[in-house]
C-alpha cells in the first residue's frame, strides 16, 4: 500500500441512547499512595495485576487487584514523566518516558530498569506503545511527529515520520495480523505501518476529526474516539469505510480513552462531562449505554481490557486507578 492515502467513505448514524443500565456495572477504585501522582495508563500484567504509570510522580506502579496491595517501583532517571506502558509475555513492563526521550523496561523482580534513547533528538517525546504477538513494540511519538519500532533483543529503535505535517501520532494498536494502526490527533488521520518496510498509509476521515485512541474489535475494524468532535468512529482499514455515532454526551463530550472487550462491545470515557461517564456501545444493536464514574475520574486518558472481560482504568485527575466489572 505504500505511502498513499485512502479516500474517505463516510456514514453517521443515529444510535439508541439507553440511560438504564443495561448490565451491572461496578467500578473498583483505589487511591495512589503518592499524592498527584498523575496516572496515566494502565496495562495488563501476565498474572492479572493492574500496572500503572504515575507520570509526576516518576513511578512504574503495580496493584494486586485480589488483595488490593499496591506496589511502587521509582525510575532511575529523575523526571523521566512515565507515560505510556505494556506488558511483555515474559512479565517485563515497558513504558514510554515522555519526559526524557526514552523507552525504558522494567524488570518487576529486581525493580532494575533498562533504557533505550531514541537515536533522534528530535524525538523527545515517546508517547504511547504496544506489543505484537512477536514481541517488537511499536510506539508513537506526538511532538516529534513519529512513530517507532523497538526489537527488544537488540534494543534497536527505528523512527519513521507519518507523510503529514505535525500529525501528532497518539494512540497507537496492533491488529490480528501484526499490522500497527495510530491515530494522527494532530490531523483528520489514521496511519498504517507496514511492519517490514515501515511504510505509512494514510486514511482520511471527516474533516474536522481529531481521533486520539483507538481500539480493534474482532473483526479487526478499528475504532476511534474522535476528541474534538464528541464522535465514536469506526473504520474499515479494507476499505477505508468510515462509519460514525454521537456521543451520549453530545458535540463536547471529548471521548478519550477506548476498549474492545471479547464480547465484541467498545467501551470508552467521556472527558468532557462532569462526573466523567463510562460508555458502551453495541456494534450488534448501534446502541449506547452509560456509566458516570462518581469519582469524578478527573480524564481517563487510557483503558485496556482484561482477557477475563474487565477494564482496567487510569483516572489522573482524582489519583486513583480502577477496575470495571461487567455481569
Amino acid at each position: 500500500m505504500g505511502r498513499r492515502g485512502i479516500a474517505l467513505t463516510l456514514t453517521i448514524i443515529a444510535a439508541c441512547v439507553s440511560l438504564a443500565k443495561a448490565a451491572t456495572v461496578t467500578i473498583h477504585e483505589w487511591d495512589l499512595p503518592k499524592p498527584r501522582s498523575f496516572p496515566h495508563d494502565p496495562a495488563v500484567g501476565p498474572d492479572g495485576a493492574l500496572w500503572y504509570t504515575a507520570m509526576l510522580a516518576n513511578i512504574i506502579g503495580r496493584l494486586d487487584p485480589q488483595s488490593g496491595k499496591i506496589r511502587e517501583y521509582p525510575l532511575k532517571t529523575p523526571g523521566s514523566g512515565p507515560h505510556g506502558l505494556v506488558a511483555d509475555r515474559e512479565g517485563n513492563i515497558w513504558f514510554t518516558a515522555n519526559y526524557k526521550g526514552y523507552v525504558g523496561r522494567l524488570d518487576p523482580h529486581t525493580g532494575e530498569v533498562n533504557e533505550y534513547p531514541m537515536p533522534d533528538p528530535a524525538a523527545r517525546d515517546p508517547h504511547t506503545l504496544v506489543i505484537d504477538a512477536g514481541g517488537t513494540l511499536w510506539f508513537t511519538v506526538q511532538v516529534g511527529n513519529f512513530v517507532g519500532k523497538l526489537d527488544p533483543r537488540t534494543g534497536k529503535v527505528i523512527l519513521k515520520r507519518p507523510p503529514t505535517d505535525d500529525a501528532r501520532p497518539y494512540g497507537i494498536v496492533v491488529d490480528g495480523k501484526g499490522i500497527p494502526f495510530f491515530c494522527e490527533f494532530g490531523a483528520n488521520k489514521i496511519g498504517r505501518i507496514d511492519p517490514a518496510t515501515m511504510a505509512i498509509t494514510e486514511y482520511l476521515l471527516p474533516k474536522e476529526a481529531r481521533p486520539r485512541r483507538l481500539a480493534i474489535a474482532r473483526d479487526d475494524l478499528l475504532y476511534y474516539t474522535d476528541y474534538a468532535r464528541g464522535y465514536l468512529g469506526r473504520l474499515d482499514p479494507k476499505n477505508g469505510k468510515v462509519k460514525e455515532w454521537l456521543s451520549p454526551g453530545g458535540r463536547r463530550a471529548k471521548p478519550y480513552g477506548i476498549a474492545a472487550l471479547p464480547d465484541g462491545t467498545v467501551w470508552y470515557s467521556e472527558s468532557g462531562v462532569q462526573p466523567n461517564t463510562l460508555v458502551r456501545f453495541d456494534p450488534r444493536t448501534k446502541s449506547f449505554a452509560i456509566w458516570p464514574i462518581l469519582s469524578g475520574a478527573g480524564v481517563i486518558r487510557n483503558m485496556t481490557a482484561t482477557p477475563l472481560g474487565e477494564i482496567y482504568i487510569a483516572c489522573s485527575g482524582v489519583n486513583k486507578i480502577g477496575i470495571v466489572r461487567i455481569e
